[in-house]
């Protein structure tokens, strides 16, 4: 229930905080907010968190990806530690004015 724009800075600082960099970020009108970021693989446990720690409540298959490339990493470290890896995040947030209207309605509750 975070305002779109508030959850795009927050990954920001997190994911650049974390080692990545972010190629492009931005939120269309219903709220879907569309992020493509990169880090090299050897900081992919750290990318994983930092999106928990965000707060995102990611898919079965998010995390099924996120654990196997942190497995795979792990037991090839000295191979692929400085592979780039590519996350294109897709977001289902509420607009604006839909948080608002719900924060009125569960007030009124």
């Amino acid at each position: 229930m975070e305002e779109p724009m508030r959850l795009i800075q927050t990954l920001t600082g997190a994911i650049l905080g974390s080692g990545g960099w972010v190629l492009s970020r931005g939120v269309n009108d219903t709220g879907l907010i569309n992020m493509l970021f990169e880090f090299e693989r050897q900081h992919c446990v750290e990318m994983y968190t930092v999106l928990v720690a965000c707060g995102l409540e990611l898919s079965q298959l998010a995390h099924l990806r996120f654990t196997e490339l942190c497995q795979c990493t792990r037991s090839h470290h000295d191979d692929c530690g400085s592979e780039i890896v590519s996350v294109d995040l897709e977001i289902h947030s509420f607009p604006i004015e839909a948080s608002a209207i719900r924060l009125t309605n569960s007030e009124a509750a």
